[in-house]
């Protein structure tokens, strides 16, 4: 299909696309944000979204790099999926969204499709918003009115939705990096590698004394908006790492895992009804849980 008519326009500044972002909105155009476009396009061409105005932010400088901070590290909003594969910063600072990265559609998309993209287009079924949650990533964004950061907590507000306000625009993302003895595993259910997932599990775990000390699972596609597994992190707090359940009691692994989908609310469509991907949940986070321990 073809496109719904719009303007287009390519702001060759921060400032310039924040000034634009907000004269738009103060008129009451709907606009839209175009950095690698992998989201976007589809929704346009099969006019499920037809903005009056198209602001692209693909050649902004500034917004594009890899950055280790020492407690964090920063990528810029338009860094790319591939970039994000091939930095040995990412690979040995923040492992957990390599491993994301990598199950993200398509090397064609992923050298197109960027971070800030992917987390700002807010698609509960994208792969790294559950990974920005898990982690608890803090994502910066500009406007006319200075610089703020939001968590990943606050960030994800509805399908499609966030927290950035009419002239704001998302310029990186700071990841943070924990310390020794955490783990991590991103476990994904998809029909093909260029599919959406119907479920995914990101999850990070830390061990010490031979038991789990913490646990973070985010959930994809399993409400509106990523979420926390919050009943398995805290029932997986202070369970005992020795060969667990083979005393012939149950497994508290397993048991943990089995409460994957408590307070979700899955949607259903053509790929899954909501008690398969409340199966999925549980299925994936055991998975996703044991690789992460090791």
């Amino acid at each position: 299909m073809i496109p719904a008519s719009f303007d287009y326009v390519r702001p060759e500044s921060l400032e310039e696309a924040c000034r634009v972002l907000g004269e738009a909105a103060d008129s009451g155009d709907d606009v839209k944000v175009l950095a690698g476009g992998q989201s976007l396009l589809p929704l346009l061409r099969l006019r499920l979204a037809y903005p009056s105005t198209l602001v692209d932010l693909g050649r902004l400088p500034g917004l594009r790099g890899i950055d280790d901070r020492g407690d964090h590290v920063f990528v810029g909003a338009l860094t790319t999926h591939d970039e994000v594969l091939r930095s040995a910063v990412i690979r040995d600072r923040a492992p957990l969204l390599a491993l994301a990265t990598a199950t993200v559609a398509d090397p064609a998309v992923r050298h197109r499709g960027t971070l800030g993209g992917s987390l700002a287009h807010a698609d509960p079924a994208g792969d790294l918003p559950a990974v920005a949650l898990a982690l608890g990533c803090v994502l910066v964004a500009r406007s006319g009115d200075g610089e703020r950061e939001i968590p990943a907590a606050d960030f994800f507000v509805d399908y499609l939705e966030t927290a950035l306000g009419p002239g704001e625009v998302l310029t990186g993302v700071k990841v943070p990096v924990l310390g020794p003895g955490w783990g991590f595993h991103y476990e994904k259910f998809h029909r093909t590698a260029q599919a959406w997932a119907i479920v995914g599990v990101a999850a990070a775990v830390r061990r010490g004394d031979g038991i789990v000390e913490e646990a973070r699972i985010g959930l994809t596609n399993m409400g509106s908006v990523p979420v926390r597994a919050g009943a398995v992190e805290e029932t997986l707090r202070g369970v005992d790492l020795a060969s667990p359940g083979s005393d012939g009691t149950a497994d508290p692994i397993a048991q943990a895992c089995a409460r994957a989908d408590e307070g979700t609310s899955p949607s259903s469509d053509l790929h899954a009804r909501p008690d398969y991907r409340r199966h999925l949940a549980r299925v994936l986070t055991r998975r996703a849980v044991r690789s992460a321990i090791g």
